[in-house]
């Protein structure tokens, strides 16, 4: 468990803007995000991924924070709204939702560095020394403060918060940096299809969290130049990076455990594969997010809820959980439930069997039902006797999504088109019985 009682709150946080970025559609999540952009995916049995750097940005004493939004942004704005409305400008802090509005031109958010030069005028108004950059889709807990205090220590124009990751994992997927032995950025490739290891340890990689620490004017200056670039695509990766590592002081900062010095964790859960095998650890005895630390709350909005409640004991028709996270309100009805993370308001009725299993808020599952590695959406009805993830020809014919690793993807729209169809053949098989009666 990370021990964050010496933490970095000091002048250097209090003179810091954080801005994060919180516009992505993520595009791997499939249906997860028809209706909602990443940032405000469910994560683990109460949350959503934005409530990570959040509360990374107040528990390190970061209380000015901007939030960039763009893609179907409605359900994170009123969650932000819910649960981070309640800061006091008057006391210099804020938690602001800034929506692509065309501030600079005719065009909306065109790539991460044209999202935060579209709000230069917001961010100068708070006159920060430092000015963080935010990727607002990871799940990981960090006290920015060390981060911040590397930055002034090294001199940097720039400092990008980096993760050795493996190299089949970062390829097409992340920005890889190489580095000096004083960790001087020498080369930055965004996404590349083989990216350079490190020196020394084969298979991994540095691989850029998009998190980003720059001189509040230096960021300005850089911004001003990449805006009036021709062919510039106003990404911070693919751009503005390359285009002043050699002339600048840019640095990477390594993500490590406080205590260790190893590995720290870090999830992007930007694919089904990644999200579900992220919200599984959680149900783990000794997960590797500890979520229950006091020392670095994750803050949320969370309704009123009446606590889980198990019925029924008989042999046959035991309400029960184990080695499972279950979140309040939800009801257990004479079923078992195994290695699975539900999340607030689902109600399993008599008679089923879930498994290994991510259930999102606001599902009805009905009786004698076998559910096994499946995902469902928020708002969902499982129909009494429907088997899921046990079969993935039917699941296939059932219209669910499967994910390369087998992971089933269940939303309420699938199972509206799998209703209408069932009831279209039944409608068939019934004209075809009183053909043949007649005949």
């Amino acid at each position: 468990m990370p021990n964050y009682e010496n933490r970095y709150i000091s002048n250097l946080t209090r003179e810091t803007y954080a801005l994060i970025l919180a516009g992505g559609r993520g595009s791997r999540l499939h249906e997860l995000t028809d209706w909602r952009a990443k940032p405000a995916v469910y994560f683990g049995g109460k949350f959503r991924i934005i409530d990570f750097p959040l509360s990374n940005c107040i528990n390190s004493g970061i209380r000015r924070v901007g939030i960039a939004t763009q893609y179907k942004s409605h359900s994170l704005i009123r969650h932000v709204h819910r649960a981070w409305g309640h800061f006091k400008k008057e006391l210099g802090e804020s938690v602001e939702i800034l929506p692509a509005s065309q501030r600079c031109g005719d065009d909306w958010y065109c790539g991460t560095a044209d999202a935060v030069f579209q709000n230069i005028d917001i961010i100068r108004h708070e006159l920060p020394k430092y000015v963080m950059i935010l990727s607002g889709d990871h799940v990981y807990r960090m006290d920015y403060g060390a981060l911040l205090a590397k930055h002034k220590e090294t001199g940097a124009d720039m400092t990008v918060c980096c993760i050795e990751t493996d190299v089949e994992e970062a390829a097409n997927t992340f920005g890889v940096m190489t580095v000096d032995n004083e960790k001087r950025v020498k080369r930055f490739d965004e996404k590349p299809a083989q990216p350079s290891s490190i020196p020394g340890k084969p298979g991994l990689c540095l691989a850029s969290m998009g998190n980003y620490v720059f001189n509040t004017e230096f960021l300005f200056e850089q911004l001003k130049n990449d805006a009036e670039r021709k062919g510039s695509g106003r990404d911070f990766g693919h751009d503005i990076i390359p285009a002043i590592i050699e002339k600048h002081n840019v640095f990477a900062f390594p993500f490590k455990d406080p205590n260790s010095e190893g590995q720290a964790y870090w999830r992007d859960v930007g694919s089904l594969d990644s999200f579900w095998q992220a919200n599984m650890e959680l149900v783990s005895p000794e997960p590797k997010l500890d979520l229950y630390d006091a020392s670095w709350p994750i803050w949320t909005y969370q309704e009123q809820l009446a606590p889980a409640k198990f019925i029924f004991n008989d042999d046959h028709r035991r309400g029960m959980a184990v080695d499972s996270t279950i979140s309040g309100g939800c009801i257990i009805s004479g079923s078992k439930v195994r290695n699975s993370l539900l999340f607030s308001n689902v109600h399993v009725h008599s008679y089923c069997l879930i498994e290994e299993s991510v259930i999102l808020p606001q599902v009805n599952i009905g009786k004698h039902c076998k559910i096994k590695r499946v995902i469902i959406d928020r708002g969902c009805t499982i129909p009494d006797g429907l088997v899921i993830g046990h079969d993935q020809e039917q699941d296939r014919e059932n219209g669910f999504r499967i994910s390369a690793k087998g992971i089933v993807l269940v939303t309420s729209c699938m199972l509206e088109v799998l209703a209408k169809r069932q009831t279209e053949q039944v409608l068939a098989d019934s004209k075809i019985k009183s053909h043949t009666a007649l005949a």
